[in-house]
């Protein structure tokens, strides 16, 4: 149980920590999507919770923000 609740915490986290890197680059959700090879209603998924990212796709977004994937999961600040 206490597995299942660190998931749903650091998927909360990398939601804001997503949205935030976007707004930071400055770039739409629409680019953000076309740069990720993902449709941009994945984008808004992910930047509200309601949808997590497979590891390929962590990985891609970490390589396109400049961070790890333990920044975007809130294992490290």
């Amino acid at each position: 149980m206490a597995k299942l609740s660190l998931m749903i915490i650091n998927m909360k986290i990398f939601a804001e920590r997503f949205l935030e890197l976007r707004k930071e680059k400055k770039v739409s959700q629409a680019k953000a999507a076309k740069e990720l090879d993902v449709s941009a209603s994945i984008v808004c998924y992910w930047e509200t919770n309601r949808s997590e990212p497979t590891i390929v796709n962590l990985e891609k977004i970490a390589k396109y923000f400049g961070v790890s994937t333990d920044y975007l999961l809130g294992l490290e600040d």
